[in-house]
């Protein structure tokens, strides 16, 4: 089943268009970077201002850029579909009266979503990595800190970073998936995930509410610059990564409540 379901999955146009687009925004940002000569007074986000005098921090400019918006809405769209997405095509009672039982199958597709977060992260880093190699000089990679790694060092910390970023996304998957289970509309669904996407957005950046901040599961999604430091500091990503465990526990297990004890008609 679990084949069948990714298989299914990225055979679907709608997935090919994701990851295109996706891909295609490292490509813009990097055309755009090589033609407006770089940005200025070292304006711009984390490792933007860098790539200039190396491309491979394409790769991680383009993950800090689309990791607010682009990613997220594209792991919104695929989790919010996964069981939703079945019953607005009339199909959930079809899979449903095969052998296979429902947490089997919730399974099947929560598993299939967070393969999308990584090969959804991994379109990123790849494109950046690329087409920087191909615009910008290619070197050994100067850390946050100010030391340098060897270039093959640094591509292994871009490496972990993407894995970090895909794994930052998963409390936001477990939130779409059991969205999706609530109802028999998939748009519905993505909205209503999007919808608690930006509701974490906007109370992160809000200072008055500092004290909810570490409990907004987007709060530490940028964590991941701590691998191009030096010595690499654990404590942000592992609270990071912590926080989303935390989320994926709770609303997977409601996922599962309620898709197994739903009434079907779809």
């Amino acid at each position: 089943m679990l084949r069948a379901e990714l298989l299914h999955l990225f055979r679907r146009r709608r997935i090919h268009a994701l990851l295109g687009v996706l891909a295609a925004l490292p490509v813009v940002i990097v055309f755009v970077l090589k033609f407006a000569g770089g940005p200025g007074n070292g304006e711009g986000p984390t490792f933007l201002n860098q790539v200039t005098n190396n491309g491979v921090f394409a790769a991680l400019a383009a993950l800090t850029i689309t990791l607010p918006v682009f990613l997220p809405l594209a792991v919104s769209i695929v989790a919010g579909d996964a069981i939703a997405g079945e019953a607005t095509q009339g199909t959930l009672r079809y899979l449903l009266a095969r052998p296979t039982g429902r947490t089997r199958l919730l399974v099947a597709k929560a598993v299939a979503v967070v393969v999308f977060c990584f090969v959804a992260t991994l379109a990123v880093a790849v494109a950046g990595l690329v087409v920087g190699s191909i615009l910008f000089p290619v070197g050994r990679v100067v850390t946050l800190s100010g030391d340098t790694l060897s270039l093959w060092s640094g591509i292994l910390r871009i490496v972990g970073a993407a894995g970090v970023v895909s794994l930052s996304l998963l409390g936001l998957a477990a939130i779409g998936l059991f969205a999706s289970t609530l109802t028999d509309v998939a748009i519905g669904a993505m909205a209503g995930t999007l919808g608690v996407l930006i509701l974490s957005g906007v109370l992160d950046a809000i200072p008055q509410l500092s004290a909810i901040h570490p409990w907004m599961f987007t709060h530490g999604w940028l964590s991941f610059g701590d691998l191009l430091r030096t010595h690499v500091t654990w404590t942000a990503i592992g609270k990071n990564l912590a926080l989303q465990a935390g989320y994926v526990l709770v609303f997977a297990t409601a996922a599962w409540a309620r898709f197994t004890t739903k009434d079907v008609l779809a």
